[in-house]
């Protein structure tokens, strides 16, 4: 059993004014005006010395509530984060605001790793980040229990959910900081969790006792669409060409050859498209990663080995050219567009070989019975999604045990409602092909019994004289595909893993078969019917202000590059707008401005006012 260590629990007690101080911060360091969301409690909460398990949005602001206490107490912060490989640009970000930060992880030599232990020890640090995996070594924890630590933040605490997509086993061992630290308060911060989730979290970290704070998981900004895979990579080339021609995006995809392909065809159409998955070195990884938070416009297409963690508040839409295996990993990923609260797209393209595959991938996994169980629950929580007629949005929150007042008017089924019928007759037929076929063959196989067409292998098994040979000749082969996985996705049918996919009649098929049951499917549009824009481009910028604009960005990059950090650090497109719009003349019209801090205005101020006078001086 871990003896228990006080060397860091003897924090006093935060002061009366400790909330004041607290806003002091936000505004002075920070530059924002105002807490959002449930900031002010987890923060007050944690200034009391409690625990607290925080869920909010991506972008909601989860980091101020660990940044601002531990300027606040005595004592460094010590942050948790299952990612080395952003831990430099978060410290990077964070000593733009004057902040002591650092990092220890294998990037550093020894003489750099001696020398932040050394400033931990001596208490100069105001926060330090540290992997899992680091932090459960013995030797660490010798260090942090001769150090003064003033709270204990873990960071993507979903990935302590054993039913989860990112799932770290280390993360379950995290107990051990209750029982060695019991007087250091702890927070634990997530964006996704549902209530399996919550619930693990709490036990898994012992935070029993813990104020729980659930902030709304919508995010209002993004447009939710979903479209069929038909001809998927010309359908995304249109989204990104009509309506992020210029824009920072991610493309996800679901294995590393499709990655690949997806990078250099979109390279080839004229972006900047990288790849990144596993699969490459962590060099080039590293590479492309750094070159989509510094440059703008980039585009990285990804397995899910990519994305948490990244701050970049400017990626303005994630797609997916693959269907995720979990509403979880789906909110997840789309929730990596506009962290900055600015209008941004989640586009997806989901076909028939996704339904089998994921499900072939579910059947022959090696976990257990009950996991399966819930990866398949979580599975058909997805499907239900891609095929909803309704709201995309009201389900997605639903699905987090978020009720919502009625449709949320910023999805694709709510500006262009889809199209239902009965399809009850086609549905028995489709079933019916399955089982005169003795429930051994593919969809191709059975869309080509059904539309009559002339194979050699038809005639040698006799399906050619079936009496659901050629039954289906009045529908494509495209509309009988969107048939079947719709059959598939409401669990009519399922695909046979050991059987190359072989589709089978379930339980529930038999009262459609019967007639007993009625059936509405969705109606199957084609690809350009499908592909209308439902959204143009957003111009945020008026003709007039462009070149006022592009100068701000110019500026801002030039000033990246020489503080050797990416350009959102030095200001969001957020600021620069507001700077547009205000045209501040001096450094205390500058200072009013969202996000301009004081140590960012004693450090960038006069350059943008210079820039901005310009432009004014040019206009008059």
């Amino acid at each position: 059993m871990q003896s228990t260590h006080n060397g860091s629990a003897m924090s006093a007690q935060p002061s009366n004014d400790s909330l004041s101080e607290a806003l002091a911060i936000l505004r002075n360091r920070f530059g924002y005006r105002d807490f959002r969301l449930n900031q002010e409690q987890i923060i007050h909460a944690l200034l009391k010395g409690g625990d607290v398990l925080a869920l909010m949005p991506t972008g909601g602001g989860k980091s101020l509530c660990y940044q601002i206490p531990a300027l606040v107490r005595p004592g460094t912060g010590l942050v948790v984060s299952p990612l080395i490989a952003l831990m430099q640009d978060q410290v990077n970000a964070l000593r733009q605001y004057g902040m002591q930060a650092a990092f220890i992880n294998s990037t550093l030599d020894s003489a750099e790793q001696a020398d932040i232990e050394q400033q931990l020890l001596s208490g100069q640090l105001d926060l330090l980040y540290v992997a899992p995996e680091r932090l459960l070594t013995g030797r660490f924890l010798s260090l942090l229990d001769r150090s003064r630590l003033s709270l204990i933040a873990i960071d993507e605490a979903h990935c302590v959910s054993q039913w989860g997509h990112d799932f770290r086993p280390e993360y379950q061992q995290l107990s051990v900081l209750a029982e060695r630290y019991p007087d250091v308060p702890r927070v634990a911060l997530t964006a996704t969790a549902d209530q399996r989730t919550r619930d693990e979290i709490i036990q898994q970290l012992n935070l029993q006792q813990a104020d729980v704070f659930i902030n709304s998981f919508d995010r209002p900004n993004i447009f939710y669409e979903m479209a069929e895979g038909n001809n998927a990579r010309q359908q995304l080339w249109q989204f990104i060409d009509e309506r992020h021609s210029q824009n920072a995006g991610i493309v996800y995809c679901l294995s590393r050859k499709k990655v690949e392909s997806t990078a250099d065809w979109l390279s080839e159409k004229g972006r900047i498209a990288l790849p990144y998955h596993a699969g490459l070195s962590a060099e080039l990884r590293d590479y492309h990663q750094q070159r989509f938070l510094r440059e703008e416009g980039v585009i990285i297409v990804a397995t899910i080995a990519f994305g948490m963690g990244i701050d970049k508040p400017d990626v303005r839409f994630v797609a997916h050219l693959n269907m995720p295996k979990s509403i979880e990993a789906y909110y997840q990923e789309t929730g990596r567009a506009g962290r900055d609260g600015q209008s941004a797209d989640a586009w997806l393209a989901y076909g028939l070989q996704d339904v089998i595959q994921l499900r072939q991938m579910m059947q022959t996994s090696q976990a257990n019975e009950l996991q399966k169980r819930v990866q398949q629950q979580k599975l058909e929580s997805m499907l239900g999604l891609v095929e909803l007629t309704g709201c995309r949005r009201q389900n997605l929150l639903a699905y987090f045990d978020e009720l919502t007042d009625g449709p949320c008017g910023n999805c694709d089924n709510c500006r262009r409602p889809p199209q239902t019928r009965d399809a009850t007759v086609d549905a028995q037929k489709a079933l019916s092909a399955v089982f005169r076929t003795g429930q051994r063959f593919g969809v191709n196989y059975l869309i080509d019994v059904l539309t009559a067409k002339p194979a050699p292998r038809i005639a040698q098994f006799g399906h050619d004289q079936l009496a659901v040979f050629g039954a289906g000749e009045d529908i494509t082969q495209a509309e009988w595909r969107s048939i079947f996985r719709q059959l598939i996705a409401m669990g009519f049918l399922t695909a046979d893993a050991e059987a190359y996919g072989a589709l089978k009649l379930t339980e529930q098929a038999r009262p459609v078969l019967k007639g007993e049951r009625q059936l509405q499917l969705r109606k199957w549009l084609k690809t350009a019917e499908t592909n209308k824009k439902t959204r143009t481009e957003k111009q945020d910028v008026s003709p007039d202000d462009q070149p006022l604009w592009e100068a701000l960005r110019e500026l801002r990059r030039k000033l990246a590059d020489e503080q050797g950090v990416p350009p959102y650090v030095v200001f969001h497109d957020a600021t620069l707008q507001q700077m547009l719009k205000t045209r501040p003349a001096t450094l205390l019209d500058m200072q009013s401005v969202h996000g301009v801090g004081e140590r960012k205005l004693n450090q960038y101020g006069q350059a943008f006012l210079d820039k901005i006078a310009e432009f004014t001086q040019t206009a008059v």
